[in-house]
């Protein structure tokens, strides 16, 4: 059906525009909430985090900082070219986020080595507290060793999973608000 005759055919574009001012704080909510389960699982859960599972949270951080700053500049301008740009850019960070995370998977599976910093085992307990105290060096959760799987999957693989998720709703939203734009300028 064409036009009038089917609404949902021209409906999305002219419904969507003020919808997409929320697609940042969109990502930036779902990156604080990621972070969140990651800081529950070190806390609760007693999981300390490898060097890799914080270059992951760098990720998000960078996403949580440019989803409050990108929500904060397109409602305050409206302007569907800063939507698009930050929506693109989003879309690339937690496509980023999504290769630091299958890295990660890659080298639990043992695809190939990690980083140097990821390859001493961590120790803990009194025996380990009481090493620390008399000057021993503390060593770092292994990289290439899964703290928690679930279905099979390592943490890092499904933050791969999120993340791929993450960066296509982004470009989504990006690829929507740069139709917007087009529209809105089209003579």
């Amino acid at each position: 059906m064409e036009g009038a005759a089917n609404p949902l055919y021209t409906a999305p574009m002219t419904q969507l525009g003020p919808r997409l001012l929320y697609c940042p704080l969109a990502a930036a909510l779902a990156a604080a909430a990621m972070l969140a389960v990651a800081h529950a699982f070190e806390t609760f859960g007693h999981l300390a985090p490898c060097e890799l599972c914080l270059k992951q949270r760098d990720v998000y951080w960078l996403a949580l900082a440019v989803g409050l700053a990108g929500f904060a500049l397109g409602t305050g301008m409206k302007r569907p070219v800063i939507l698009t740009a930050v929506s693109a850019l989003l879309g690339l960070v937690f496509l980023v986020g999504a290769g630091v995370a299958a890295y990660h998977a890659g080298v639990e599976w043992k695809w190939w080595p990690g980083p140097q910093v990821c390859t001493g085992g961590a120790k803990v307990g009194a025996a380990a507290l009481a090493e620390l105290l008399s000057g021993a060096k503390i060593s770092a959760p292994r990289c290439d060793q899964a703290a928690w799987r679930w279905l099979g999957v390592s943490m890092a693989g499904w933050n791969a999973v999120i993340s791929l998720g993450l960066a296509a709703a982004s470009d989504l939203a990006a690829a929507f608000a740069f139709a917007d734009l087009r529209r809105k300028s089209a003579p």
